[in-house]
């Protein structure tokens, strides 16, 4: 017999740790290899952690509630070994994109980052994030080691740092320029208002929503768009989509077919920044908000969307949505996202100013579709007619993307839905 550590697995891009849920096994208990453990949770997603083993759970090494890193061991487990078996595999800690990032630059310029020779000293862990943004606010060693931290054993988090930095440049301004913050207004309850605990979704959606207003100064383009071509071609193809396929057709897929196109067009829509270098991703997936039963809000991608016709476009979007609201999603399913598409339609709602998902670079909303009366160009002249429209309304981060590239996106996007095909057989 031989006993083997379980680690923390890596569950996503950028995805540092993960906080225990649940344990759903004990000690003792018999486990089978690719049968969940536990479940954990992200600030991405909650899932399952399936065992890399099979045999017997000895000892679980971590507390329900308790955060644990990518790579350190959450469990000892017992298994099976003799001359006839191989030896139980032992999962290796997998280097963290950050991590590969900077030791490619040290070997590159041949200097060694101080940080990170003196954590070694100090023996207090740093996270890349952390370590990249005080090297960017020119922050050194010793100034980082007097930072108070508020993680697991003291550890700084991305919000004590960037705490840091904003109390240290306030208190560099002169007296006479430095701006009080404001204090924000508490709320007047009485005895008859319901006090209602924010879940722990909502709370890192409100998190992610205030730091990407934070990183990226929002702008929005506007465009409306004469759809009623897609319109009556929808209307038309539903019925052959269910009957042949079994899937409902929606206007979502469509639209999101033609956002890929016009990603094609102008491939700088579709990049990312990383301090001063502009990253182009050669890949296009795309992220489709799905509001939850609860109300919260999550974000699946449809990964290399570029290589899907519209029946696999179609089949993705409902399949994400059903697991989305069923709480099915993957980790894999909600990362590698490279542009956004939200339906505020689907509420009613004419047009919408959504917020950038982090790293990513902009966003559209798509508005409901309305009946409306419109100038019909024709070579006899101009007519009154109704026209199905909608609003188109694109968001982009103006440090990397210009009002001209953002404005002429959605100008190509409401271009390719305006002159859809009512030929298609598809």
């Amino acid at each position: 017999m031989a006993i083997v550590e379980m680690v923390m697995p890596k569950m996503g891009e950028s995805v540092m740790e993960g906080t225990v849920l649940s344990w759903l096994k004990k000690a003792g208990d018999h486990i089978d290899e690719d049968e969940s453990l536990l479940e954990v949770a992200t600030d991405k997603v909650d899932t399952e952690i399936p065992s890399s083993y099979s045999g017997v759970v000895k000892e679980l090494l971590a507390e329900e509630g308790q955060v644990v890193e990518v790579g350190k061991p959450i469990a000892l487990i017992e298994v099976e070994s003799n001359g006839a078996e191989k030896p139980a595999k032992k999962e290796e800690e997998v280097p963290q994109p950050e991590e590969v990032a900077e030791q490619l630059i040290e070997q590159v310029n041949g200097v060694k980052e101080s940080i990170a020779v003196a954590e070694d000293q100090s023996g207090r862990f740093y996270s890349p994030l952390v370590k990249n943004i005080a090297k960017q606010e020119n922050i050194g060693f010793a100034e980082l080691e007097t930072i108070p931290g508020t993680g697991q054993d003291n550890r700084v988090t991305k919000n004590d740092i960037l705490a840091y930095i904003e109390k240290r440049k306030t208190a560099s301004q002169p007296a006479t320029t430095k701006i009080s913050q404001p204090t924000p207004v508490k709320p007047i309850i009485s005895g008859e208002d319901e006090i209602i605990q924010m879940d722990r979704m909502r709370k890192m959606i409100a998190e992610r929503m205030l730091d990407s207003k934070r990183i990226s100064p929002h702008v929005t383009s506007f465009v409306e768009a004469d759809v009623s071509n897609m319109v009556s071609w929808r209307g038309k193809m539903k019925k052959v989509f269910m009957d042949k396929h079994q899937t409902t057709l929606t206007y979502t897929p469509i639209m999101i077919e033609a956002v890929v196109k016009a990603i094609q067009d102008y491939p700088m829509i579709n990049i990312q920044l990383d301090g001063d270098n502009i990253i182009k991703k050669k890949a296009i997936n795309i992220g489709m908000a799905v509001a939850l039963p609860s109300g919260n809000l999550i974000v699946p991608v449809i990964h290399n969307a570029d290589k899907m016709n519209l029946l696999q476009l179609t089949q993705k979007v409902n399949d994400l949505a059903r697991r989305a609201r069923e709480n099915q999603l993957k980790a894999d399913d909600l990362q590698g996202g490279t542009y956004t598409v939200s339906n505020v339609g689907s509420f009613g709602n004419v047009m919408g100013t959504p917020i950038i998902v982090q790293p990513q670079v902009d966003i559209l909303a798509l508005g409901t579709i309305e009946k409306k009366p419109s100038v019909i160009e024709t070579d006899k002249g101009d007519f009154i007619g109704i026209r199905h429209k909608m609003f188109l309304s694109h968001s982009y981060d103006h440090r990397i993307v210009d009002g001209a590239l953002g404005g002429m996106f959605v100008r190509r996007v409401a271009d390719y839905l305006e002159r859809f095909d009512l030929g298609r057989t598809d």
